[in-house]
């Protein structure tokens, strides 16, 4: 059996068993989105860091007493979690702060974070002898959520907007999905999904209404601390579209807290794009979220585009129950953070990963950094995701080729030397 011990509605607390079958809050509909709550006294009774420093697992599974999954359960065999952080001192230097490390997300097995959700999906769907297991995406949670079902033969169909970065849907029709591009945004792709989920008895994967994705997206959370040796850095900069990916860092966070692993949480940062900002006109305006109507989202980012981000209630309160902030940066500042990003930690991000550090930026130009603060950027997919948008991120940085005939003297003429 696992450490779990129910589920609970972010919204009114209403409490729910550990083998409650349904997705979300019966009383409020999708809006209800369930924590999955553990016993955290039974975890630390029989779990200690020592424990996991004596684990060769590297991968996300190595948190399992902390997972909603049975020990003995069976796991995609692609390996998912363990990817590097790197000390980005080049980055610290440039902003004058402490430490900056990046965690590349971009070395998973498609390329995102969103694998680890995706594991986690299939394990699910699978306990529940799920025929086919489906999601909505504006491209990496799909890539995702192929991969790894291709990886035990699970069947899958997934929604995605027509728009989607070509790579993207590439990836999707390599690993032989069910692939239903449609004419609209994430959120038609994200409702005729929901709609086809209900109707066909398909197990839904969708961010902010599956309680467990939170779960596998917290495991970059705690690898974060365990890289650190369960010191926490001052702040965690996270790029923000439906909100699961910081809900989840957040969810880590209490996790370590409750186990008495570490001492306080760090301050976390959402970062949105000016052209998608749902959560950063809440935070600054006090809307709440749950009642907030959606916005027209149009972002380069487009792994953070949403109109109405799902998991805004978890993405909220690991913000200001932190002492965070969201922080609105502009296209073009995801662009040009594309290749400092790059340049400077040897991290090639897509648009959203770097938003992150676009974020990170304009916090240390607004004060909300200090000098002395160390901080981590979390780089939620790789570059190769969209190609397009780093062309367009370099050829604005000025950073071009040399064009030269195959001779050492068109070398030296194109170098400058004699």
């Amino acid at each position: 059996m696992s450490n779990v011990t129910g589920f609970a509605c972010v919204i009114c607390d209403k409490t729910y068993p550990a083998d409650f079958a349904g997705y979300v809050c019966t009383d409020h509909g999708n809006e209800g989105i369930l924590d999955v709550r553990y016993d955290y006294e039974r975890i630390a009774s029989s779990w200690t860091k020592k424990d996991l420093d004596a684990n060769r697992n590297r991968t996300m599974w190595r948190y399992r007493p902390l997972l909603p999954v049975r020990p003995d359960a069976s796991v995609p065999p692609l390996t998912v979690g363990g990817t590097p952080m790197y000390d980005a001192a080049p980055l610290a230097a440039d902003l004058g702060i402490a430490k900056v490390w990046v965690k590349d997300e971009g070395r998973q097995p498609t390329a995102s974070l969103k694998d680890r959700a995706s594991a986690m999906a299939v394990v699910k769907a699978q306990e529940r002898r799920a025929g086919v297991i489906t999601t909505a995406s504006t491209g990496n949670a799909a890539a995702a959520l192929a991969g790894i079902s291709a990886s035990v033969g699970q069947k899958n169909v997934i929604f995605v907007p027509k728009t989607a970065p070509e790579a993207k849907i590439a990836q999707l029709l390599a690993y032989g999905s069910t692939v239903a591009l449609v004419n609209g945004n994430y959120n038609a792709s994200f409702e005729l999904c929901m709609l086809a989920a209900e109707a066909y008895g398909w197990y839904n994967r969708n961010t902010g209404f599956n309680p467990f994705m939170t779960e596998g997206k917290k495991t970059a959370g705690f690898e974060i601390l365990e890289d650190l040796e369960w010191s926490t850095p001052d702040a965690i900069f996270v790029s923000v579209g439906d909100g699961s990916i910081i809900g989840g860092v957040h969810k880590a966070m209490r996790d370590a807290l409750s186990l008495g692993w570490i001492d306080e949480p760090p301050r976390l940062y959402g970062i949105q794009s000016a052209g998608s900002d749902y959560m950063v006109q809440a935070y600054e305006s006090g809307d709440d979220v749950l009642t907030k109507p959606p916005i027209a989202a149009d972002t380069v980012a487009d792994s953070i585009s949403a109109d109405l981000p799902r998991d805004r209630i978890k993405a909220m309160r690991a913000v200001t129950e932190t002492g965070g902030a969201y922080i609105r940066v502009s296209d073009d500042d995801i662009l040009d953070a594309v290749p400092a990003m790059a340049g400077g930690a040897g991290v090639f991000a897509e648009p959203a990963g770097a938003a992150a550090y676009a974020g990170l930026i304009a916090a240390v130009d607004r004060g909300l950094v200090s000098p002395s603060d160390e901080v981590v950027v979390l780089s939620t997919g790789s570059g190769l995701k969209d190609v397009a948008s780093a062309m367009k991120a370099v050829t604005a940085a000025g950073t071009k080729p040399m064009y030269i005939d195959p001779t050492l003297d068109a070398l030296k003429e194109a170098l400058g030397h004699q």
